[in-house]
C-alpha cells in the first residue's frame, strides 16, 4: 500500500460518512460500517483483511466497554426511579450551591477520570446529571457536557490513566512529575470547557422528562416537570447518602485499586483477586448489585426486571454505534494511514515542543482513539526529541493533550456523550461534543507554549 493511495482512502471514507450522516436516511451504525469498507479497500487493504479489521475493531470496541454499558444503563435506571440520582443531585447542589451546577459535574469528572476511562465514567455518572436537569431546569446539555469535559481534561493528561501513563513510559519521565502537570493542565481545559457548556444550555435547551425515559424541549413542560420533581420528592422518602452514593463510589475505588496495583506491578493470589473486582466490567456489574439490592428492596424481582429492561432498550444503539465507531478506527489503523501522516509530521520543521503535539492530533483526526494517538506519537517522537533542548515532561504532556482535538464520528466516547444526553441532529451533536473537545485542545496548545517558554 502506498502513502497516496492511503490518505486517499481515507479522505473518501470520511467524505462519504459526513455525507451518509448528513444527506441521507442511512442510520449512523451502517454509515460508519461503510466507510470503513471503502476507506479499507480504496486505501489499499485485501477485501478479507477489511472484514477483519472491521470485526475485530468492533469485537475490542466493545469487549472494553459494552458490558459496562449495559451494566451501566442498567444501574442507572434504577438510580433514577429509586429517587438515588435525586439524592445525589442534592447533595452535590449543597456542597457547591445552587447555580454552580455545571462546576459541581465538572470536578466530579475531573476527579473521577483519573483511575477510570472516561466512557465508563459518563455511563456511571449520567444520570446525576440527568436528575440535576430535572430538579433545577437547567439544559442537560450544559451539566452533561461539562461533566464530559471533566472527565476527558484528567482522562487525557493524568496517570495512571493507560495513555498518559505509557507516554511517560516511553518518554521516561517522572510519573510523579506527569501527575503533577497533568493536573495543572486539566484545570484550564476544565474552566473552558464549563464556560462552554453553559453558553451551549442555553442554545440548545434540553431536559429529561418525569419518567426518565424521553427528553423535552419546551420550557413551559420543563418547568411541569420541575413542580412534579418536588412534589414527588416531598411526597417520597429518598434513600440515604450512603446507599445513593455507594453504587457509584464502590466500582470506583475498585478500579482505582485495580489501576494502583497493575502500575506497581505487584503479583501475588491476593492482588490477582483485586485486579480481577477492579476490571471495570465486573466493578460496574458489583455496583449494579448494590444498587439492586439497597436501593430498590421493596420492589418484587418482575418490577426490578422490568427497569433493567427499560435501562437496556436505551443502550443498544449506543452499544452498536460505539462498536461501529471502533470498526472505522481499526481499518485506519490496520490499513497504515495513521502511521503514515504521523512521519509526514515528524519531518516538518515544527517547533520541537509542537512535534508530539501536532503528531497526536493528525493520528486522532485520523482513527479516532485517543490513547492509540498518544502511543503513536510519543513512540514515534521521543527518539527524535531525545537530542533537542526540550523539557521531556512538557514533551510528554503535549503527546497526551494533541490527541483531544475535534472529537467526531469514529471516536466511541462522541457517541457514548451523544446519545445518553438525547442530542440526535448531527450539528447539535458536533456542537455537544467536537468543538469543547477542539477548545480543550486549543486551550491545552496554549498553556504548553507558555509552560516552554518559561522552563525552556
Amino acid at each position: 500500500m502506498s502513502g497516496p493511495q492511503m490518505i486517499f482512502g481515507l479522505v473518501v471514507g470520511i467524505a462519504v460518512l459526513i455525507f451518509l450522516i448528513l444527506r441521507t436516511k442511512i442510520h449512523p451504525f451502517l454509515a460508519l460500517i461503510i466507510s470503513a469498507s471503502l476507506t479499507g479497500i480504496i486505501g489499499g487493504m485485501n477485501p478479507p483483511d477489511v472484514i477483519k479489521s472491521i470485526t475485530n475493531g468492533f469485537g475490542s470496541t466493545l469487549a472494553s466497554i459494552g458490558i459496562v454499558i449495559g451494566f451501566g444503563v442498567m444501574m442507572g435506571r434504577i438510580l433514577e426511579i429509586s429517587g438515588a440520582a435525586q439524592r445525589m443531585a442534592y447533595t452535590f447542589l449543597k456542597i457547591f450551591g445552587k447555580g454552580r451546577e455545571e462546576l459541581a459535574m465538572a470536578l466530579t469528572g475531573y476527579v473521577v477520570s483519573i483511575p477510570i476511562f472516561c466512557d465508563s465514567g459518563f455511563v456511571i455518572l449520567s444520570p446525576i446529571a440527568k436528575a440535576l436537569s430535572r430538579t433545577t431546569k437547567k439544559s442537560v446539555i450544559s451539566i452533561g457536557v461539562a461533566l464530559a469535559v471533566g472527565l476527558v481534561a484528567t482522562h487525557h493528561a493524568v496517570p495512571p490513566t493507560p495513555g498518559p501513563l505509557g507516554v511517560a513510559g516511553i518518554f521516561q519521565v517522572d510519573v510523579g512529575l506527569m501527575i503533577l502537570w497533568g493536573l495543572v493542565f486539566a484545570i484550564p481545559i476544565t474552566i473552558v470547557g464549563v464556560l462552554y457548556a453553559k453558553w451551549l444550555g442555553n442554545r440548545i435547551y434540553q431536559i429529561p422528562t418525569s419518567d426518565g425515559m424521553g427528553w423535552t424541549r419546551n420550557k413551559k413542560e420543563a418547568e411541569h416537570i420541575q413542580k412534579l420533581e418536588v412534589e414527588n420528592n416531598d411526597q417520597k422518602e429518598l434513600p440515604s447518602v450512603l446507599s445513593s452514593f455507594a453504587p457509584i463510589v464502590v466500582p470506583i475505588i475498585l478500579i482505582l485499586l485495580n489501576t494502583v496495583l497493575t502500575a506497581m506491578k505487584l503479583t501475588s493470589p491476593v492482588v490477582n483477586y483485586i485486579l480481577f473486582f477492579g476490571s471495570p466490567v465486573i466493578a460496574v456489574g458489583i455496583g449494579l448489585i448494590i444498587a439492586i439490592y439497597t436501593l430498590v428492596p421493596k420492589m418484587d424481582r418482575t418490577q426490578v426486571i422490568k427497569l433493567m429492561e427499560e435501562g437496556v432498550s436505551s443502550a443498544g444503539i449506543i452499544i452498536l454505534i460505539t462498536g461501529a465507531g471502533g470498526s472505522l478506527g481499526q481499518v485506519l489503523r490496520d490499513s497504515g494511514a495513521g502511521d503514515y501522516v504521523a512521519k509526514l509530521i515528524a519531518g516538518t520543521g515544527l517547533p520541537a515542543i509542537l512535534l508530539p503535539f501536532f503528531v497526536a492530533t493528525l493520528v486522532r483526526l485520523v482513527q479516532g482513539s485517543g490513547t492509540v494517538a498518544m502511543i503513536t506519537s510519543a513512540s514515534i517522537t521521543a527518539p527524535i526529541l531525545a537530542t533537542m533542548n526540550v523539557n521531556p515532561v512538557l514533551a510528554a504532556q503535549a503527546a497526551c493533550l494533541g490527541a483531544m482535538v475535534f472529537s467526531y464520528f469514529n471516536d466511541s466516547y462522541f457517541w457514548v456523550v451523544n446519545r445518553l444526553l438525547g442530542v440526535e441532529d448531527v450539528k447539535e451533536q458536533i456542537m455537544t461534543w467536537s468543538v469543547p473537545t477542539t477548545l480543550g485542545w486549543a486551550t491545552a496548545l496554549v498553556m504548553l507554549l507558555i509552560a516552554n517558554l518559561i522552563l525552556a
